[in-house]
């Protein structure tokens, strides 16, 4: 019963988004529409994907990427390597459309 309450826990915690293995992201799919609702949330998106990179490659910290792809809420714990204009790179040149992203912690 522990188990199952602390798995809840963390499933309210990650806002209902599944875990996902960065080297499964390059099987998704991704709409072309925005997940965002305002120009403040996307422009608050952007200001933390920007900081992304000097975590992970400066200080080596891993961040969580909140996204959604065609069917489901995911998300991926890794080190943002660089951030495009369009697209997160992940390590081994895997990506993440920036406008399918909810959330970076």
């Amino acid at each position: 019963m522990i188990r199952t309450q602390l798995g809840r826990e963390k499933a309210v915690m990650n806002n209902g988004h599944k875990r996902i293995e960065k080297e499964e992201v390059s099987k998704l799919n991704f709409p072309s529409d925005e997940v965002l609702f305002t120009e403040q949330e996307i422009a608050q998106r952007r200001i933390a994907l920007e900081r992304a990179p000097v975590l992970g490659n400066l200080d080596h910290i891993k961040i969580k990427l909140f996204f959604e792809d065609e069917r489901e809420k995911l998300f991926v714990e890794t080190t943002v390597w660089a951030v495009t204009t369009d697209r997160v790179v992940l390590k081994q040149g895997v990506t993440i459309p920036i406008h399918r992203i909810c959330k970076v912690l």
